[in-house]
């Protein structure tokens, strides 16, 4: 088991590679061992999002991976919840487009904390999240997803655009497996967001190896 050492956004980049984000499970048990084997085979990020649970789970889940996290040396984020993220201490949130802005997310969570944002297919939205003092944006859908329900209707070609325009990582969702990711990674993303693909795998840890490959 790796030993932490103390994660600070502000002076750590983020590193490229597999920005898993957890699924709905209230099995609070079977969240926590299958996101071990993924933290043990090489995860850069992870994100809590529990979009159903109660508050009392939701805390009780996100102190657990947190746990889990810091174990590892992965930077923990949480989903939506600003507050909560503020509460553990965690290392930073993400916002979509219904949630607090980046910049308020900024204010209450400080310069030292992870802020990614959500901006669909829209490259001014990640313009406008750069500005507001944002760690990194995500676009997508660019798949059909089994858990989350969106339009799939972001190009592709927004990945180098956000390359060209953009100082801030960028990361791809929506549907991701591992050849589907190629193709993105190959037009320079630098991380990719999976859930299902990883959690309902019989082998999460080789899948988290095989995403982890395709940035090497």
């Amino acid at each position: 088991m790796n030993v932490r050492r103390d994660f600070h956004p502000d002076q750590q980049p983020l590193r490229r590679g597999l920005y898993l984000v957890t699924p709905n499970w209230d099995d609070t048990d079977r969240l926590l061992a299958v996101t071990e084997r993924a933290l043990a085979a090489g995860v850069s990020l992870l994100q809590y999002r529990h979009k159903t649970a109660s508050v009392e789970l939701r805390y009780a889940q996100a102190s657990a991976l947190q746990s889990l996290c810091r174990q590892y040396a992965v930077p923990f984020i949480v989903n939506d919840f600003v507050h909560l993220s503020q509460q553990l201490d965690a290392d930073g949130v993400h916002v979509g487009g219904n949630d607090v802005s980046v910049a308020q997310a900024r204010a209450i969570l400080g310069p030292d904390k992870i802020v990614g944002a959500s901006c669909y297919g829209d490259l001014g939205a990640a313009h406008l999240s750069q500005l507001q003092g944002a760690s990194y944006v995500a676009f997508g859908g660019f798949y059909p997803s089994a858990v989350k329900q969106y339009p799939v209707t972001t190009c592709p070609s927004i990945v180098q655009s956000a390359r060209a325009q953009l100082t801030l990582p960028h990361v791809v969702i929506g549907g991701m497996t591992v050849e589907l990711a190629r193709p993105l990674i190959k037009r320079g993303a630098h991380m990719v967001a999976a859930i299902s693909s990883v959690y309902l795998a019989e082998q999460p840890d080789q899948v988290v190896r095989d995403f982890v490959a395709l940035f090497q």
